[in-house]
């Protein structure tokens, strides 16, 4: 199959308790940036890269998510609607979001990371599979991402980034003299998201598994984990004052990560 064929499978099920302004009424992929749920701006960095088949692993508030779906194309169009026994909708005008395939799939209310991901199992007839967080943004060039993945043959690459640390960084003397302070200083790799897996992956899940504990730990340890490292714009939405950082960035009309 072509790489558009691909599915991307994204984590939506979090309850996103340290951002409960926001999601004690939504879900977090729902929450918005520039009036838009932070779910639709991943799905168009996807689809700028050609991938537009979506798996989506639903969990707390789930319905949000399934109605925003259902009512997308309303919401979206200008519209006629024929009111009577001959119900019509006629749509006016049409949306950027051509082509879209959203499987939308309830993975359990508590489940984790890795569940839900081996709870999608059915849907996935590649033998790749682009997996992420509801939560994260990047201006990451998804087809190098594939690119690099396929070239190392390995069963697994994560992106690994290097957000900039939110404290300020003080070399002290043992007499508490400042030597230097630091700010903004890049933090160390972490997990990024935007995993690349073969479908050897499910091998290595069950139904309640974490993701980033024993199924990521054991392809280390077995040498199946590569890491593909991205250096530009990366950020996961944790908290209110990221929420806001975000919107900041987007009304500013320089947001990295929108590449489409």
């Amino acid at each position: 199959m072509t790489d558009q064929n691909i599915p991307v499978v994204i984590l939506c099920g979090g309850m996103g308790t340290r951002l409960r302004e926001e999601t004690e009424f939504k879900p977090k992929p729902m929450v918005e940036i520039g009036g838009r749920p932070i779910l639709w701006h991943i799905m168009k960095i996807y689809a700028h890269y050609g991938y537009r088949r979506f798996i989506l692993c639903l969990g707390y508030k789930g319905n949000i998510i399934k109605d925003y779906f259902v009512t997308y194309e309303a919401m979206s169009n200008d519209f006629t609607i024929h009111l009577g026994q001959q119900n019509k909708l006629t749509y006016q005008s049409d949306h950027a979001e051509q082509n879209f395939e959203v499987t939308l799939v309830d993975t359990g209310l508590r489940t984790m990371t890795g569940g839900r991901v081996k709870r999608i199992e059915r849907f996935i007839e590649t033998d790749t599979v682009l997996v992420t967080y509801g939560d994260g943004l990047a201006d990451l060039d998804i087809g190098e991402l594939v690119n690099f993945h396929r070239s190392h043959g390995k069963l697994a690459t994560l992106t690994a980034s290097r957000p900039p640390s939110r404290y300020g960084i003080l070399d002290l003397t043992d007499g508490g003299q400042i030597l230097r302070f630091r700010e903004k200083v890049q933090a160390d790799w972490i997990n990024g998201g935007f995993f690349v897996f073969d479908r050897g992956i499910f091998d290595y899940l069950d139904q309640n598994c974490v993701l980033e504990q024993e199924p990521l730990e054991r392809l280390a340890a077995e040498g199946q984990l590569m890491a593909f490292r991205h250096e530009g714009f990366w950020i996961g939405m944790d908290t209110y004052r990221e929420y806001e950082m975000l919107n900041r960035i987007w009304d500013s009309g320089q947001a990295p990560w929108k590449v489409w």
